[in-house]
């Protein structure tokens, strides 16, 4: 069995996704993260040597379409829309930079 999921770890996992947890939800997700890892951990030890491999019952069809290129938005709609925002830029909307990043 794996060591037990600590409060500490899955505070780690929240910071890294960028979530701010209180420490009511850090105490709700570390139990509910700690049973689906066991649950994982229970299926890891499942001896499926002699299982034969099995695929999907139904035959599965890939359905395309023909790939016709046409303009996404009117230029007169593009040109209102970009007219309307707080920042433009190139004619592009201008928002900020993601993650702090320097523009």
């Amino acid at each position: 069995m794996p060591e037990p999921l600590t409060p500490d770890v899955v505070a780690k996992v929240a910071d890294l996704a960028m979530l701010e947890l209180s420490d009511d939800e850090l105490q709700t997700f570390t139990a509910q993260l700690a049973a689906v890892l066991e649950h994982a951990h229970d299926v890891e030890e499942l001896d499926v040597d002699d299982v034969a491999p099995t695929h999907h019952p139904y035959p599965l069809q890939n359905v395309m379409r023909t790939d016709d290129p046409h303009p996404a938005v009117d230029a007169e709609v593009a040109a209102a829309a970009l007219a309307m925002a707080p920042s433009v830029e190139d004619g592009q909307f201008r928002v900020p930079p993601a993650l702090g990043e320097e523009p």
